[in-house]
């Protein structure tokens, strides 16, 4: 596979933004090949300027759920445009999209941003604003966005590239706590009494790579958050709309008073949101006193992608047990590529997100995910991606199924895969 293009572009744009990229992750820094300049997006497959065509398994590290450039989005947009770019004031989309998004992820109110980061941000400053305590708990490896609230023991490119420029004195009322251990949440909370305002966590992490939490884990999360006073946050930037319309909360049927959303609810394009309980919400500005603003929040462009894509998802339900079959299809037969090869590894997977860990038979939190083979992982994605499978370079990422991909497609993974182990056994 010939990057000359992509290698050219890639090195000129160096010049002008750090490292080539405006987020770090896409540099394939772990890599020895040339991150793919991508030209064209059409249902599951990307294109690069050098004329490469892959199978997309990242798909906008997990937004374009319907593929990429749907038709019904892209019209939906085309429609808008003509008129609409950006008012910094009310439009009636953000009425429909907020009245779709409440009743079809069944929460109360809701606060559109422009990205995940903004919207945990926002969810913990009212989460504090609420409950009038500083302090928050969060989960090693659970990657909420780049804000230094959340970076302290941070999966996501964080933990891949090691970085630790944080501001100590802010974190300093962040605690970090094991996932899917409780003896450490009651732990910070013993120490902690009557401090802290919310608990955050995804429900399925997708930056230490997939990690699902455990349903009894979740379900005494809420009642350790209903015995102190804290909210409980589930961070759904990922899952929210992906695991089902509801999210991970309809997995597990356990509510929490505050969800953020990103990713999908874009429809693809720049966007994120906070909603939940009534009472809760009313304390954001104009309502109440807890400040959040944003020039391009709502904007009408994004808020048309968003709405055609979770309308379409809505009126298709049978989206999501065709993704649980292709994902589950594509488990199964990796299994059996892994286990004819005699490595060590787990997959895990929770509908159509699911990660591969080399190296290890069992992960369920951070520290267990740092213990996988990270080089034979380094190996596996670059060979995939010179094959022509465009996989994440990052262990602690998690890879997706869209709408638009069929058997075929995963067929075509487990082949490459095959012929990976192939290559490690010569």
């Amino acid at each position: 596979m010939r990057l000359d293009k992509s290698k050219e572009v890639f090195d000129n744009t160096k010049r002008y933004i750090p490292g080539g990229v405006n987020s770090p992750v896409r540099a394939f820094k772990n890599l020895s090949i040339t991150p793919p300049v991508i030209s064209k997006g059409k249902g599951c497959r990307i294109f690069d300027i050098d004329g490469n065509e892959y199978i997309d398994f990242v798909l906008s590290w997990g937004a374009m759920i319907l593929g990429h450039c749907d038709p019904d989005v892209v019209n939906r947009m085309k429609e808008v445009v003509e008129d609409q770019i950006a008012f910094g004031a009310p439009t009636e989309i953000e009425y429909k999209m907020a009245k779709l998004v409440c009743e079809t992820a069944q929460i109360d109110m809701v606060r559109f941003v422009n990205s995940g980061t903004e919207a945990t941000m926002t969810a913990v400053r009212l989460a504090k604003g609420y409950t009038g305590k500083k302090k928050i708990v969060k989960f090693a490896g659970c990657y909420h966005g780049h804000h230094d609230i959340f970076l302290k023991e941070a999966g996501s490119a964080v933990a891949e590239l090691r970085l630790k420029r944080i501001d100590e004195d802010i974190v300093q009322n962040t605690i970090v706590v094991e996932y899917n251990n409780l003896d450490s949440v009651e732990k910070a909370f013993k120490e902690n009494k009557d401090e802290i305002a919310a608990v955050i966590i995804e429900p399925v992490a997708g930056n230490m790579g997939v990690v699902p939490a455990k349903k009894e884990f979740l379900q005494v999360l809420r009642e350790i958050c209903n015995l102190h006073g804290s909210l409980l946050i589930f961070d759904e930037v990922i899952t929210g709309f992906r695991l089902s319309l509801k999210g991970a909360r309809a997995l597990y049927n356990v509510e929490p008073d505050l969800v953020t959303f990103g990713k999908i609810i874009g429809g693809g394009l720049p966007c994120g949101a906070v909603g939940g309980k009534k009472e809760i919400m009313e304390c954001l500005a104009p309502q109440g006193n807890v400040f959040q603003a944003g020039t391009m929040s709502g904007n009408p462009i994004v808020m048309s992608a968003g709405y055609a894509t979770i309308k379409k998802l809505k009126e298709n339900p049978h989206f999501y047990s065709n993704l649980e079959m292709l994902a589950g299809k594509l488990e199964k037969e990796l299994t059996q590529v892994f286990s004819n090869s005699n490595l060590t590894f787990c997959i895990n997977r929770v509908g159509s997100m699911l990660t591969i860990f080399f190296g290890v038979e069992k992960v369920e939190n951070f520290e267990m995910a740092k213990m996988s083979d990270l080089d034979l992982f380094r190996s596996f994605a670059e060979y995939m991606i010179k094959n022509h499978i465009y996989v994440p370079s990052s262990q602690f990422e998690a890879m997706f199924l869209s709408v638009a991909h069929s058997e075929n497609d995963v067929e075509k993974f487990v082949e490459i895969a095959e012929e990976f182990c192939s290559s490690k056994r010569k």
